[in-house]
């Protein structure tokens, strides 16, 4: 896994077992646990289980997720690249911040670090992402990062116990 660095003095790094407190605040959140595999409610066994799955990802090359970090090591948040679909050509990316570490630029300087690293040094040929219509956060990221939306995909997501639409968004290797 490697370290990176991202905009506005953040890093993405690899997991440890000191982001107990992300992954706890994370599992607080109204949403986060809805859309990812962070464990809600949390207990420590929990945590330290969904440090360790990520750990794998790599290992098992699924993917890479890492910690966004602030110029001062605080943990704020997520951003992973999957690659289920390498052998199609393309890989989705995903990113989540804490309550604590929002409105700081977190989410779009990580998303911009893993979209560099992701197209120049993997050279995967296309990103994507999918967002909730409502969450425009979210979608302001995905436009400030460059990505492009393509269109809505109706009923697309499983987020808690109903389906989702979502909007989806890419970008291509040469239009970096």
């Amino acid at each position: 896994m490697p370290e990176l660095a991202a905009g506005g003095g953040f890093t993405l790094r690899p997991w440890r077992l000191s982001d107990l407190t992300l992954v706890r605040e994370a599992s607080e959140d109204d949403y986060i646990p809805l859309i990812t595999t962070v464990p809600s409610p949390y207990s420590e066994p929990a945590g330290v289980a969904f440090i360790e799955r990520q750990w794998g990802r790599a290992t098992t090359r699924a993917g890479y997720t890492f910690v966004i970090v602030t110029s001062d090591d605080r943990p704020v948040g997520q951003v992973g690249l999957w690659l289920r679909d390498l052998a199609q050509g393309r890989a989705s990316l995903g990113y989540w911040v804490v309550k604590s570490g929002r409105r700081q630029g977190a989410a779009v300087a990580a998303l911009d670090a893993v979209v560099g690293w992701a197209l120049r040094d993997l050279r995967i040929p296309r990103l994507e992402l999918w967002v909730e219509p409502w969450n425009t956060a979210s979608l302001r990221t995905a436009e400030r990062a460059g990505f492009r939306r393509e269109g809505l995909l109706r009923k697309w997501q499983q987020v808690g116990d109903e389906r989702r639409d979502v909007f989806m968004y890419s970008l291509l290797n040469d239009e970096l």
